[in-house]
């Protein structure tokens, strides 16, 4: 157990720097790492999934906060495009994690590893949509908050490898669409957490100190880093070359996709 819970501090340590860094919210390191923690503990296979995108939503509103605070100081927020996709994200994120709650935990892993090799191939593309417009009028921004908040609740993520494009494609600079997305991150978390809380708070036999399907112990070992790493990755933001370092971060996502693509197909002698 001791190495399980020093495995979720490092755990939070990585995903609060890629959280300022990339406006991920981290949720792509936090996830798959939580199946391996839980896989080897006394937690009932069908249920690691779920606890794992669900303990990665309610992760996401502390590391969010930390991000988007370091951004907002440096005027990198757009509090104007938070305000108006606020409301879709809530939607979507809500309905996201009430209809991922019903589906079997194989299925939300396919979509997972199916997700990962999507952003692995964007980053290593690093095909920037070319900015052509404004954001569009309320009730589309609804409609893409929404459609981000059910992805995000699916894949247990802050949104941002959805709404950093978006953006970009609404004309908005590369260091504000990362900082806005951390901004928007957060409630992301919320609705998901609160989602996946909801739908978890009868389920029998999930582990002791559990909120739902979120794990506590695993929160509180991730939170208690990637909070002060957070503001690392934001001033990383500013002076590296980001571009470079999504690359090195897409060959991570295709290795950890793949093992877990490969744990799948093993119970079918397909490995």
């Amino acid at each position: 157990m001791t190495l399980v819970l020093i495995t979720y501090l490092g755990v939070g340590l990585v995903a609060g720097i890629l959280a300022g860094l990339l406006g991920i919210g981290g949720g792509l390191v936090i996830v798959p790492m939580l199946v391996y923690c839980l896989a080897r503990q006394t937690i009932p296979p069908e249920f690691i999934m779920h606890i794992a995108l669900a303990t990665s939503m309610a992760s996401i509103i502390f590391t969010s906060i930390s991000s988007f605070l370091a951004h907002h100081k440096r005027r990198a927020v757009h509090w104007d495009v938070v305000r108006r996709i606020v409301p879709g994200i809530l939607a979507g994120t809500f309905l996201g994690s009430c209809v991922a709650s019903r589906l079997p935990g194989n299925f939300l892993k396919v979509f997972f590893v199916a997700f990962l090799f999507y952003v692995a191939l964007q980053m290593l593309l690093d095909k920037k949509p070319a900015p052509s417009r404004d954001f569009p009028g309320q009730i589309g921004m609804f409609g893409v908050g929404g459609g981000i908040g059910v992805v995000s609740s699916l894949v247990g993520i802050g949104g941002g490898t959805l709404s950093v494009p978006f953006m970009i494609w609404c004309n908005l600079a590369v260091h504000h669409a990362i900082g806005t997305s951390a901004a928007i991150g957060f409630p992301i978390a919320i609705a998901g957490t609160l989602g996946y809380i909801v739908n978890g708070w009868s389920v029998q036999n999930l582990p002791a100190y559990s909120l739902g399907y979120v794990y506590l112990p695993a929160l509180l070992g991730i939170v208690s880093t990637s909070v002060l790493t957070a503001p690392l990755g934001v001033r990383l933001a500013h002076s590296l070359p980001v571009a470079k370092l999504k690359r090195v971060f897409a060959f991570a996502l295709l290795i950890v996709g793949t093992r877990m693509l490969a744990s799948l197909l093993v119970p079918f002698g397909l490995s």
